[in-house]
Order: structure tokens, then sequence, then C-alpha cells
């Protein structure tokens, strides 16, 4: 489970765009679990469920990976995953690297 930050902007429309944004990149439609988690399947991922962190401020994503996939439905599906994380979180995937080792070095 991964706990990402939110680009300033973005939090507003952060749960649509969290829907939204699983229909663009995997062109598939979320189920809604009780709790209000969005989950999908979708090529080397067996599950992918998002949903809102601590005030709607920050983006949870929990994954499953289909270990027998291969390589280039991997590389695909990897792909999308980095694409969906950058329309929803604001963020690229080195500026995602780095907000993450200012919050490790921060708890330190």
């Amino acid at each position: 489970m991964q706990e990402y930050q939110i680009k300033r902007g973005y939090t507003k429309t952060l749960a649509e765009s969290m829907v939204q944004g699983l229909r663009d990149q995997f062109g598939v439609e979320p189920t809604v679990s009780e709790d209000g988690h969005y989950i999908i399947s979708y090529g080397a991922l067996l599950r992918l469920e998002v949903w809102l962190g601590s005030g709607g401020k920050t983006l949870i994503v929990d994954t499953e990976a289909d270990k027998t996939a291969d390589d280039e439905t991997f590389l695909e599906t990897n792909r999308r995953f980095r694409n969906y994380l950058q329309q929803v979180t604001g963020y690229t995937t080195k500026e995602r690297a780095k907000k993450a080792q200012q919050a490790v070095k921060g708890t330190e």
C-alpha cells in the first residue's frame, strides 16, 4: 500500500479524477466496495484499489500483481499505472520519488 501526495489545485477534484483516471488510463469501469474503495483488474494487476487518504488530500493505492504475466504485459500495465498517478496527483514519476524521499527524511 502506498500513499501519494496531491499537487496543489488537484485536491478539489480528487474524488472525481481518481475514478475518471481509472477509466481514462485503463479503459475499464471500476467497481466500488462498501467502504468507498474503487477496484479494477487490468493486465499484470490482479487488483488495483484506490481511495482517498486523510482529509481527502492524499491518494492511497493498494495493488496485487500477477506474477505470471509476460514482460510486455507488465511493461504496458506499469506505463498505464504511472500515467494514472500523474493524471490524478499532478506529479511526474521523478517528482513523486522526490516527495517520497522528503517524507522519509522528515520522519527520521
